[in-house]
């Protein structure tokens, strides 16, 4: 979930020189925040890398890169959105838009045939929230703050829905353990129907979070008002959702001939490299918000997020993949299905109190960096 940039200060005294470009000027605020932005020269870079055909390394990591300013340009433009909606569909927004690059991607991938690939890096990126964003945040923010407090209401009905997301990753992968030999068509009703329900609590916890107790998920309010109009948002969602779909689709074409080159398998491709291109914007926004003692804000960024993959995102491109002739199935491998259990069970074991220190956010990357570290010997999903 992408929140608010950084305030910018002295914005009643600055002084506008004469010679800006008036085009510049028509820009509203928010687009023209220089953090990752700068980045957006990796889009024209990638696409002319790719032409020759002959550099599949670099136009893979150059993908990558663009993918980073793409996703905070998305994250800009729902956040304008809903300051225009109101604070109970901006809410909805956010949460709806979270994850819409890691969408856009695995959807790429599923086109092209790379569920395995699909099914890791939704793991990694369940992974990636809960122990590296968030350890990396209650690290940061602890190191300023001596100790810090949130809703343990709210991290706690987050805690259950993934424990709940859990239960729908095991029981697939027990019922392929036990049942001998099942079929495709099995396999297929299996993930259809966990899909389904998964999709259907995650339907209800936006209800809860949203309308029937939004006041135990309210954070601070920014206060700030939409510096653009909603139609420019729009256009701007609309076209950086585009160009990331192009960037997923060279980052897709280029991933074995890359990983091939770099040694990696795809197991720790998907695991590791494909979330963090996805994730890196959240990781910031996490980071910034505990800065500022906002730890309310940080849980719904990182939990939130990875309450989404899991309950949204993932049985989502189960109907997708079907939809496209590549069936994607609900039966992860036991190295994922253990990983995402004993990261749930950290983090629930973390946040039950409602407070926080520098040493929970260490404990949370040591668990991501053994998992990190563990998946770079498997050889195949």
């Amino acid at each position: 979930m992408l929140l608010p940039g950084p305030l910018r200060v002295g914005q009643a005294i600055a002084v506008r020189p004469r010679n800006v470009p008036t085009v510049h000027r028509r820009i509203p605020a928010p687009f023209r925040q220089l953090s990752l932005r700068w980045l957006l020269i990796l889009v024209p870079l990638s696409i002319a890398a790719a032409a020759p055909g002959r550099w599949p390394l670099a136009t893979f990591l150059l993908a990558g890169g663009a993918l980073l300013p793409l996703s905070e340009l998305i994250g800009s433009a729902t956040q304008q959105i809903g300051l225009h909606a109101g604070p109970r569909v901006g809410g909805l927004l956010n949460a709806t838009f979270a994850n819409v690059t890691e969408f856009i991607l695995a959807i790429v991938l599923v086109v092209h045939g790379e569920t395995a690939v699909v099914k890791t890096a939704l793991t990694g990126s369940i992974l990636g929230n809960l122990l590296l964003v968030l350890g990396l945040a209650l690290l940061a923010g602890g190191m300023r703050h001596r100790m810090q407090r949130y809703s343990a209401a709210a991290a706690g009905v987050h805690a259950t829905s993934l424990t709940l997301a859990v239960i729908g990753l095991l029981m697939p992968a027990l019922f392929f353990l036990t049942a001998g030999r099942p079929t495709a068509y099995q396999g297929e009703a299996v993930s259809v129907a966990v899909a389904a329900v998964l999709i259907v609590l995650y339907g209800a916890a936006l209800v809860f979070t949203h309308r029937t107790h939004e006041h135990l998920f309210q954070t601070p309010a920014s206060g700030e008002r939409p510096e653009c109009s909603r139609a420019w948002a729009i256009g701007v969602l609309a076209a950086a959702s585009v160009v990331v779909a192009v960037e997923s689709q060279l980052l897709v074409t280029t991933l074995e001939p890359a990983i091939g080159v770099l040694g990696f398998s795809k197991f720790f491709t998907g695991l590791v490299l494909v979330p963090l291109f996805g994730n890196a914007v959240e990781h910031s926004a996490a980071v910034r918000f505990a800065l500022r003692d906002q730890l309310d804000v940080t849980l719904e960024i990182a939990i939130g997020s990875s309450t989404q993959v899991a309950l949204f995102v993932a049985p989502a491109l189960v109907f997708i993949s079907l939809a496209a002739d590549h069936p994607m199935d609900f039966i992860f491998t036991t190295f994922e299905v253990a990983a995402v259990g004993l990261a749930v069970l950290i983090v629930t074991f973390i946040s039950h109190d409602g407070r926080s220190n520098w040493l929970e956010g260490a404990q949370l990357l040591a668990a991501y960096a053994i998992m990190a570290a563990s998946a770079f010997f498997v050889t195949s999903s």
